[in-house]
C-alpha cells in the first residue's frame, strides 16, 4: 500500500473538524493524502493551514492555477463526512463546485470511491436522498449507509454522534478490493 493515493473530499458537516483522525489513519496504512475541501468546508470546519501541514501537501479548493501542480492520480477516494448537498448534487450530475468536478470525473475514470455520509434522519428519509444513494451506487461508488454502515441520527444531535463517526470504516472500504 505504501505510496498509494488517496483523496480525502472533504465536506462541511460536523466531523470535519476531526478530519485530522481519518488523515492519521490512512497515513498509518501507508497512504499519501490528498484533501479537496468543499467550500462549505474550508469556510466553516477547516483549519486549511493545519491541514496542509499534517498530509504535507495543499489543500485544494478550487482550479489549480497556471504553473500549480496537478494532483497526482487517486488510487482511492473517501467522501467524508459526505453531505445531503453534496451527495444530492453529485448523483444530478452538478459539478458547481471544484469537488463536485472532481467527484464527476473520478466516478467516470472508474476510480474506487467510498462515501461515508453524516445526514441526520429527516434528511436521509428524503425520496431525493435515497434515489441519489442508489445512483451513486449504481454508477460503482461505495455509499456506507445502511445498518452495519452509517446510520442516521435524529435531526440537531450531531455533535453528540461524533465521537462515534466510523472513520475506520471507510478506510477499510477504500483499501479493499
Amino acid at each position: 500500500m505504501t505510496g498509494q493515493v488517496l483523496y480525502l473530499v472533504v465536506c462541511g458537516a460536523g466531523p470535519a473538524k476531526r478530519i485530522d483522525v481519518m488523515v492519521r489513519l490512512a497515513q498509518e496504512e501507508g497512504w499519501v493524502v490528498h484533501c479537496i475541501a468543499t467550500p462549505a468546508a474550508a469556510e466553516h470546519f477547516l483549519d486549511l493551514a493545519a491541514l496542509a501541514e499534517l498530509t504535507g501537501n495543499p489543500v485544494r479548493t478550487t482550479y489549480r492555477k497556471a504553473g500549480d501542480r496537478s494532483l497526482p492520480p487517486a488510487d482511492a477516494v473517501i467522501v467524508v463526512p459526505a453531505t445531503y448537498n453534496t451527495i444530492n448534487k453529485w448523483a444530478a450530475g452538478i459539478a458547481d463546485t471544484y469537488a463536485l468536478n472532481q467527484l464527476a470525473e473520478l466516478t467516470g475514470l472508474g476510480v474506487r470511491i467510498v462515501v461515508l455520509p453524516f445526514v441526520n434522519r429527516a434528511l436521509a428519509a428524503n425520496r431525493v436522498f435515497v434515489r441519489s444513494v442508489e445512483a451513486l451506487r449504481a454508477e460503482g461508488v461505495r455509499v456506507l449507509f445502511g445498518p452495519g454502515e452509517f446510520e442516521p441520527h435524529p435531526p440537531r444531535t450531531g455533535d453528540r454522534v461524533l465521537d462515534t463517526y466510523p472513520w475506520k470504516l471507510a478506510l477499510a472500504a477504500a483499501t479493499a478490493k
